[in-house]
């Protein structure tokens, strides 16, 4: 009887001990299943993504080499002349006048617009009241939403009519107007990951160069920016994609035409040449496929230079 007594009373104590413990169990299983479902749909978005850079790239493979491969790659990449619609010598589709637009514009926007939107996230992050902070970020936000075309306009009313006045130019829409309209349009870029990256740089780092006689201005330049300079380098990417991307405003402040560039010359950017010539080109026209060959340039172009950007950053950070 006492050992009946016994396994029934441990019998007893396990049932009351293991009973608690099925509700946790189920509810345990069900928080893994739902993070499984989570990190399922976290794997399609991944998978997404790539899948329409993917997509993109092949459209605009198969879409731009047949003109390429018409045309000639050294005559299309090379070609001076850019005269698809003549008919009496013969259609010409040379992109050289493009490409350099677009490569010197988008180094006149970030000379300009780099130091200045560097310095005012310097002065954010370092050295403005709160209040006025406030008040200039704020300013900064509005820039960032403002639609290009309407810089486009401001541009076209003010910056182009300006120009040929105080250079006594036949047209202001030249290659200056677009440097300058770009510069603007990249600085709330520059400036709001500039100014993150200075605020994340710890605070001991500004500390020490005081305590051994640095002042606040070599401290911030020579210290903070160093510190930060992997952000800044970010945001100089984001600076260039915006710029060598950029078609609405430029076609209103450039003067849309293809010539070779220069400072005070009407011109055009690859991003306008697309735009300027697909509302002329015949549908399955080689004028239609030479600008799917721009926009395979400009893809390219585009990646080759976040490449570039990427590794060195990578290797400033090594070092």
């Amino acid at each position: 009887m006492d050992s009946d007594a016994i396994l029934t009373a441990v019998n007893a104590a396990e049932s009351m001990v293991n009973a608690p413990h099925e509700p946790e169990r189920s509810s345990y299983r069900a928080r893994k299943a739902m993070e499984e479902v989570i990190h399922l749909i976290f794997l399609l978005c991944g998978i997404v993504a790539v899948a329409f850079v993917l997509l993109i790239s092949l459209y605009l493979i198969l879409s731009g080499l047949p003109a390429i491969r018409e045309i000639g790659l050294f005559k299309f990449l090379l070609g001076r002349v850019w005269d698809p619609t003549n008919t009496t010598t013969g259609a010409q589709f040379g992109i050289l006048a493009f490409i350099l637009t677009s490569v010197y514009g988008t180094a006149g926007a970030i000379v300009v617009g780099v130091p200045v939107g560097l310095m005012t996230a310097m002065f954010l992050a370092k050295a403005a009241p709160p209040r006025l902070a406030a008040v200039i970020r704020t300013a900064v936000q509005l820039l960032a939403g403002i639609p290009s075309v309407v810089y486009g306009l401001v541009g076209m009313i003010v910056l182009v009519p300006a120009i040929q006045k105080a250079f006594s130019l036949g047209s202001g829409a030249c290659l200056l107007a677009a440097i300058i309209v770009l510069a603007i349009m990249i600085l709330p870029s520059i400036i709001n990951v500039s100014e993150t990256a200075l605020r994340a740089v710890p605070r001991e780092y500004e500390e020490a160069s005081l305590a051994l006689g640095a002042t606040e201005t070599e401290t911030w330049f020579r210290v903070s920016l160093h510190a930060a300079r992997s952000g800044v380098a970010t945001a100089v990417v984001l600076g260039v994609g915006r710029a060598i991307g950029e078609a609405m405003a430029i076609i209103m402040v450039a003067g849309n035409v293809a010539n070779m560039p220069g400072l005070f010359t009407s011109v055009r950017f690859l991003t306008t040449g697309i735009i300027s010539g697909m509302s002329d080109a015949a549908v399955g026209s080689l004028y239609q496929q030479a600008l799917f060959s721009i926009g395979l340039v400009l893809f390219l172009f585009i990646m080759l230079i976040n490449v570039l950007l990427n590794v060195c950053i990578k290797r400033r950070k090594e070092d």
